[in-house]
Parts: C-alpha cells; structure tokens; sequence
C-alpha cells in the first residue's frame, strides 16, 4: 500500500466509523453490527500506530480516553451560564406569561422543551471542530473537560455538513442512562461496592473525573439545547436548534414551538406521565421565548433570563418518622433547625435530615417528637417536610419548641422584626461563625484560596493559628506543615494562592467580606457605584437605599457590619496585607456624571440595545434605573411596545418619554 493510500484510507475508516457513531449514539438507528464496528475501529488503530505522522486528536480511536490523570482548569465562559427561574404550578407560568407580554406585545411563539436532569455542559467549536468543554461552574466560570467530553459518543468532534458558523457555543445535558446506571450498580453489587445513590450525581461524578478512559467506559450520553454565537443566521431558537442536528448534534426530537400558553399547558400535561418512558431522567419542562430578538429585549435579572422559565415536575413524596430535631449556626449567625429523621429512600437517595428552615416552619407544622411526617425533595433536591400525619401522633409526644440560646456559644438568640430566622449576635466569639466567615472568604467565588477547605480550616481554628480572614495572610510554611496531612508541597500551594489573592478585584474583595444580604450582585452594586471601601464605610444609611437594588434590610446590615469595631480592625489587616479596596482602573473607564441625579424607567422592546445593556449605561453614567413610575422619575426610556398603563402614568404625571436615540445622545 503506497503512502498516499495509506493516508486515504485513515480518512476514509475515520469518517466511515463517525458516520456509524451518529447513527448509533444520535439517531439511535445502526446500520452495522458491533462487531464490524469494533473490526473497523482496530483496523484504524492498527493504520495509525504504524503510521504517526497521520495523528488527529478528532480520530473516533481517541474516545477511549487516556488512562493519564488530568488537573481541571479554570474556564471563564464566553457568555455567563445563569440559572433558569423555576416556577412549580401553572398560575405562575400564567404570571410568567403576562410578564412577557407586556413587555413585547402578543405575536411570539415559545419553545417548549424537556429539561434534563444531568450535568450542564458548555461545548466550543472552531471551523467545525470540537475545541473547549466546559462545565457550569459558578456560571461565570467552570472547570474544562475536554477530554472527558471527548469520550461521550453523541458529542460530535468535527461536524457534519458547511452550514454551521465558524465560530459558536452549545449547550447541553450530560446524562446516564437509566440501563447504563442499572449496569453500573449492577456490577458494584456484585464486587460488594456501595451502589451509586441516582444517574445525576453519576453523570456529573463522571464528567469530572480524572481518568477519562474510566470516563469512557461509563457510556454518558448528551443531548443539546442552546446554540451561541454573533453569526447565527436564523431568529428563532427552535430553528436554530433544528439546525445544529443536521450539523451532527443530539438533540430532542420532543422539542416544539407553542402559539400560547394553552399549547404550553397542553405539553407540560402530556409529559407530566410520559417522562417515565423516557431512557433519561428530567424534572420538568423549560419554556422558551423563541425569537433571539425578542430573547434580547427582554434580557436578564442578575440570575436568570427574563425569557425563560422552567416548570417542575411535582416532587415524589414519602413518609417516615421524625427521631428528633437539631440546630446548625452558620456563618451570619443564623440558627437552622434540621429535622433528623428515620432513613427512607426517596427519589433515589436515602434521605436523613431535613431542613425545617426556621421556628415559624416548626410552628405551622405542629411537629412533636416522633410524628410521621411525609418528606419530598424541593425542586428534586432538598428534602423538605411538607405534612405532618397527626392521627398517627401518640399522646406522650413532646412538642418542638425553638432553642432560645445559641447551641455552640450560649449566647440569646435574636430575632428581628419582620426576619424568619433567629440569630446569635456573638459573631466574633461564635466558632461556627468564625469559620464560617473564613469558609467563605476562600471560596471559589469570593477570594478563591487553592489548598484550602473546610478540614483546613478547622485545623488552623483549632490550633489558635486564625481567628479571621486576615489571620491567613499571617500564615507561614512551618505553621502549614505541622499540620496533620499536610507536606510542604500543599503548604506552599496555599501561601501561593493567598498571594496571588491580592490581586482579586475589589468587587469580589467586597463579597468575600461576608456581610448578612451581600452577595455577589450587590457587592458588584456596591462597588460601581460608591467605587472604594472608604466611601462604602462612609456611606449613610439613605445613601446606600438610593442604590438600585439596594433595599432597607440591606442598608441596615451593611451599616451594622462596618460600625463594628472589629470588623474595621479585620478590614485594614486587609488592606495592610494588599488586597485590593478600590475599583479597577478599567472599570473606571468611560464613566461620567452625565445622569447623576436623574431616575429612569426602561419600558418596551429596543432595536441597539437590550434592556440589561441600557440599564448598566444608565448606572455607569451616574443615573439611577427604578423599575415604577413616580413623581421621582425623570424620564420613561421608551422603546416600542411600551405598556400603555405606563403611558397613562408619564402623561399623568407629567414626565418626559425619550427614545434610545435621545439617551444615547445625552450620555455621549
């Protein structure tokens, strides 16, 4: 065989068998058996140990995997990958629905499609082939798995046809079958292993794995649901994700466009009892405007798409009994009753304990020692008691009441008015407290610490070597290697990454700072719009509720935690150690005072900008964006479609409709 021939028929086995895997593993339609498959695929093997010089990453050889073990890189996603809003009865999708239509008028299709129940996933292409997969991460950023998405035989490694964009993203579910997990625990039965607890967790313990040939050998399976980029050609997300099946994705051929929300009802009601004939797990329906125009206009909350929603299935109950009730302090003082109960599988995992959330759950349940209670898992997920069985109850049963002092420090619980939970005030003599604050100071969103978790914390607590988040940049080698399983590799990686650290930015900084009610969204408020931590500290209450999204409740605690004495001591620890207190010079860029003083209210669809984008130009130029009309507001940005109960407002009262080109002429 000449070299050229050589060369061809690599090319020739290699499209020949992923020709076979898109058979198989997309359209679930073979046209040869294993066997010859499996022939097909040594001969390939065969051709391309001889002969090197033809190597492809793509080839269909290397779905198998590499038994070599691999450290996960960080990955910052293109687009930030935001939760769904979950709604859980059909008047709330009504709600959803009337929302919606306010904002862009009547004429729009949704797209109604099955939410999987698996493992998100983030697949990049170039020019056809497969170059990054990234998982959800903290939606910001996730962990790439490459590699293992390499061995999930629905992923395709170079697309089929010319139609696809040079350049996009996809999204979707990585899943276990319902077999393959029967299999699987199958075989863990048999070898005396402990079985896995549901596909779920399965899918996503697979997918990041170090191994990725034990990867491969798990049989994931994946299918697909939202198509990204700047030069998608079609408007519509159910076109555009017909689209990406021709170009060799899985996708589900149970997704469909509905008029209106009747048609949506009408979905939901069939696969609210035909979901259980399906080989993968799902827990509802996601219900999609269709059109990416609209998509836009409408645009996003800080957590999730105001063009999306997703409708849960009603969660599998049980009953069991209730042995006894506990309390966990966190790391803001909050006292959490957790209900101990008498193990009971539900939902496929075994379930324990339950939150009970606060003293007034406690009270509406009349819960007594020894009640049989009827549990199920809040959104899939988190056991909750819903129903107490109180003909079952026995006379002598002692009634729970809530603990009036701290169970760690003994301090008298607090409980402001208007607040569910109760609180122990001791947050600097607190241990739950004190480690809880430093947990979270190193987690991955605030300061992000490589090496340390929650064990070492504990450790360095317990040995008197912290006693705050600015103790750790105090920490040296020889404290870190004393510890039990700890070498001095681990202990150099720490006092690097607390290094490194110091050059998080401030909004982050802000965030990892801990504050009741401050989390990442109105830390990155805070820090646009007052700029440095000595402004944030100086800042009165009614400046600080003058910041959009920034209520009462939030002033107060952020008021509270920087009069504390010694929060002030830990801060400028802080500063004296170089973390960064200011806003990035970047970040200062193009801002100006041109709207300071001004209230603007966004209403209707835009053609230059969606809402969210003229909402940050507002803020960034010194404005303030209110979502009501008032006599405070200085103008109504109008776009078409405006409702007209607002029009009827602004003519009432008197103030200024503008259009986009009139707002962007006055921040020019």
């Amino acid at each position: 065989m000449t070299f050229g021939t050589i060369k061809e028929q690599i090319e020739k086995l290699r499209k020949e068998l992923e020709e076979h895997n898109y058979n198989y593993y997309v359209l679930s339609a073979p046209i040869i058996s294993d066997f010859d498959f499996d022939m097909k695929l040594k001969e390939l093997e065969k051709l391309e140990q001889e002969h090197p010089e033809f190597h492809d990453a793509n080839s269909p050889t290397h779905r198998v995997g590499s038994d070599i073990n691999q450290e996960f890189t960080q990955v910052k996603h293109k687009y930030p990958m935001l939760s769904l809003s979950n709604s859980y009865s059909k008047d709330e999708l009504q709600d959803f629905d009337t929302r919606v239509r306010k904002l862009i008028g009547d004429e729009f299709d949704y797209t109604c499609e099955l939410k999987f129940d698996g493992a998100s996933l983030s697949l990049w292409y170039e020019n056809g082939e497969l170059v990054k997969a990234v998982t959800r991460g903290d939606g910001e950023k996730g962990d790439d798995v490459t590699a293992n998405a390499r061995t999930i035989r629905s992923i395709p490694l170079k697309l089929k046809g010319d139609s696809y964009p040079d350049s996009f993203e996809i999204r979707g579910e990585v899943l276990l079958p319902f077999q393959v997990f029967a299999e699987l625990n199958k075989a863990r039965e048999e070898a005396g292993e402990p079985l896995y607890a549901n596909p779920r967790n399965t899918a996503s313990g697979s997918l990041k794995m170090q191994n990725s040939a034990e990867v491969a050998r798990r049989k994931l399976d994946a299918y697909f649901y939202y198509v990204l980029g700047e030069n998608l050609t079609k408007d519509g997300h159910f076109e555009t994700i017909q689209e990406a099946g021709k170009w060799g994705f899985k996708i589900s051929e149970y997704t469909t466009k509905c008029k209106n929300i009747d048609e949506v009802f009408d979905y939901i009601n069939h696969w609210d009892s035909a979901r259980f004939d399906l080989p993968v797990a799902t827990d509802g329906i996601v219900i999609k405007v269709n059109s990416r125009r609209l998509q836009n206009n409408l645009g996003f909350t800080a957590k999730s798409p105001r063009w999306a929603i997703a409708y849960k299935f009603t969660a599998e109950q049980v009953s069991t009994m209730l042995e006894s009730v506990s309390y966990q302090v966190g790391r803001t003082g909050a006292v959490t009753p957790v209900a101990n109960l008498t193990p009971v599988l539900l939902a496929g995992t075994t379930v324990k304990r339950a939150s009970l959330h606060n003293a007034d759950i406690i009270e509406k349940l009349n819960l007594h020692v020894q009640d049989v209670v009827f549990v199920e898992k809040g959104g899939e997920i988190i056991p909750k008691i819903v129903n107490v069985d109180e003909s079952a109850r026995k006379p002598e049963a002692e009634k729970i009441e809530f603990i009036k002092h701290c169970p760690e420090c003994g301090t008298d619980l607090i409980r402001t008015e208007g607040e569910a939970a109760h609180y122990c005030p001791n947050e600097t003599g607190c241990a739950p407290q004190i480690k809880g604050k430093i947990e979270h100071f190193i987690s991955r969103k605030a300061m992000d610490i490589d090496g340390l978790g929650q064990e070492t914390v504990e450790l360095l607590f317990n040995e008197g070597l912290i006693n705050n988040s600015a103790d750790l940049y105090n920490l040296k080698a020889e404290q870190l290697t004393s510890l039990e399983r700890m070498g001095e590799k681990s202990a150099n990686r720490i006092l690097k990454s607390l290094e490194e650290s110091k050059s998080i930015p401030f909004e982050r900084v802000l965030y990892a700072l801990g504050i009741r009610y401050v989390g990442e969204t109105v830390a990155k408020k805070l820090a646009n719009k007052l700029v440095d931590i000595d402004t944030i500290i100086n800042s009165s209450y009614d400046e600080l509720v003058d910041i959009d999204e920034i209520g009462g409740r939030i002033a107060e605690s952020i008021r509270s935690f920087f009069d504390n004495e010694d929060n002030q001591s830990i801060i400028q620890s802080l500063k004296d150690q170089g973390l960064k207190f200011k806003l990035s010079e970047s970040n200062l860029e193009g801002r100006s005072n041109k709207l300071e003083g001004l209230s603007i209210v966004i209403s209707g669809t835009f053609e230059k900008h969606s809402r969210d984008e003229l909402k940050k130009l507002i803020e960034k130029h010194g404005g303030k964006n209110t979502g009501s009309i008032s006599k405070k507001t200085s103008y109504l940005l109008g776009g078409s479609n405006v409702g007209p109960s607002k029009l009827e407002k602004v003519e009432k009262l008197g103030v200024q409709v503008i259009s986009e080109d009139d707002f962007l002429t006055m921040i020019q």
